[in-house]
């Protein structure tokens, strides 16, 4: 779907085109057909080749917001191949297919539709003999969509967990190192269920330097987090107190020793498997990029390791727009600078949070009044936090627009409600679902 923004410029439109430019590089059907094709029965998967003639089965498994056109990808190149397959994806990401299941689950805190999903992709995971083929499909919000728990733990203890980790500022991945803790699918767990069959998992990569542990919460890779380490999470964001009782005493359980580890790389279960990542964050980076010197900008990427508190980076966003501006550093204008990765919000008020929309609310805090500085922040899924946003483009004249209007957008951000300002003032990007997921990007843009 188009990108969509009420509030024009020609600063804004050259964004929208970089923006369309970078989801069009990751495009997950795509992706996978680089890496899976076949000729006959001979099967081309990255570097390797299989003959289906020793085959007895393909099964496709997997989960994420990606995961409709990947299994689409799968579908096309291996046909009736397929004997069945299960793939997990948000709601209303699902499209039609012939010979894999698609089901539908909640993000990003899990409900009773990932549980059952999780344990239908368990279930068929365990059928998988030695002589099968189990292709998953990897990509970001796998770690919401499937899960299998742990008895004696429950949908309602896991979803108040993952509110309180949401709500702490924790990165993703401390945040999936406690999630992999408390499943029977993540964290090389699912691996464990395919075992000893064939196993080739295809990772489309949301997570900043794509640790292939973290993405999805790695359910078919060695697990390098530790209940140690859980531990030390819990305790560095203080949730002990807001955790239920259950997740608490198995964490301390885990972290006495008196549960296993998750499975570690040395584990002989890994023997028969390989992992491919099909797409991440520096192709669209390198695809906006493209699109943005075909404009006529000097373009640059600074990182794809972008972290920090979204309104903290829209600071140092500003003060690199302004350096641009003032010395022609990094870049002379017109430029364009371009940033990957995932900025994280602590929710202190009332409002949905969206660390892109947040971002961009607090850029324009700092941009007002100023010319020729337009900022764009971008989720590459199509869904900012818990809303319909894909993001924002803000400039100088955004807070303006906002005081027109009688809103202060001061108290908006401090309410953590960068939402409905935004989309008042005509700032609001918007797609629907994108059906890719790898991280976000910041545009910089000085005319």
């Amino acid at each position: 779907m188009p990108l969509t923004l009420s509030h024009l410029t020609p600063a804004r439109r050259d964004l929208l085109a970089m923006m369309e430019a970078a989801l069009a590089a990751v495009d997950p059907f795509a992706a996978v057909q680089r890496f899976l094709r076949r000729e006959g029965d001979v099967l081309h998967i990255g570097d390797t080749t299989l003959s289906l003639a020793d085959i007895d089965r393909v099964w496709v498994i997997g989960a994420g917001k990606a995961g409709a056109p990947m299994a689409q990808a799968a579908e096309a190149v291996l046909g009736a191949h397929i004997a069945g397959g299960v793939v997990v994806v948000k709601h209303e990401h699902v499209v039609p297919l012939a010979h894999v299941e698609l089901r539908e689950a909640a993000h990003p805190v899990p409900d009773e539709a990932g549980l059952a999903a999780g344990e239908a992709v368990l279930a068929l995971a365990e059928q998988a003999t030695e002589r099968d083929l189990v292709l998953c499909l990897i990509s970001g919000g796998g770690s919401a969509l499937l899960e299998a728990l742990p008895e004696p733990l429950t949908l309602e203890e896991l979803q108040a967990t993952t509110t309180a980790l949401l709500r702490s500022g924790a990165t993703i991945n401390e945040l999936n190192a406690v999630r992999k803790h408390l499943s029977c699918v993540k964290g090389g767990q699912l691996a464990r269920a395919i075992a000893p069959a064939t196993l080739v998992t295809f990772v489309l990569s949301d997570v900043v330097g794509s640790p292939l542990d973290v993405i999805a919460s790695g359910p078919t890779v060695p697990d390098a987090s530790t209940w140690a380490e859980v531990a030390e999470i819990i305790a560095r964001y203080r949730l002990a107190d807001s955790l239920p009782d259950a997740v608490r005493v198995r964490i301390e359980q885990g972290a006495a020793g008196a549960l296993p580890e998750t499975p570690k790389a040395d584990d002989p279960l890994f023997e028969r498997t390989s992992v491919y990542i099909v797409g991440d964050n520096g192709q669209a980076a390198e695809a906006a990029l493209r699109a943005a010197e075909t404009r006529g900008y000097s373009g640059m990427i600074l990182t794809t390791f972008l972290e920090g508190e979204a309104r903290e980076v829209a600071r140092v966003a500003v003060a690199l727009a302004r350096e641009v501006q003032a010395n022609s550093r990094p870049l002379a204008p017109p430029a364009c600078l371009i940033l990957g990765g995932e900025t994280t919000v602590t929710l202190r008020g009332e409002g949905k949070g969206g660390r892109n929309q947040e971002m961009a609310l607090a850029a324009a805090l700092v941009l007002a009044g100023s010319e020729d500085i337009t900022i764009g922040a971008l989720t590459t899924d199509g869904s900012d936090g818990p809303t319909d946003s894909t993001g924002a483009i803000v400039d100088g004249s955004s807070v303006a627009r906002a005081m027109q209007q009688s809103l202060d957008a001061a108290w908006y951000l401090a309410q953590n409600n960068a939402y409905p300002l935004l989309d008042a003032t005509g700032d609001m990007l918007r797609s629907g679902p994108t059906n890719t997921n790898v991280n976000d990007l910041l545009f910089i843009l000085v005319r």
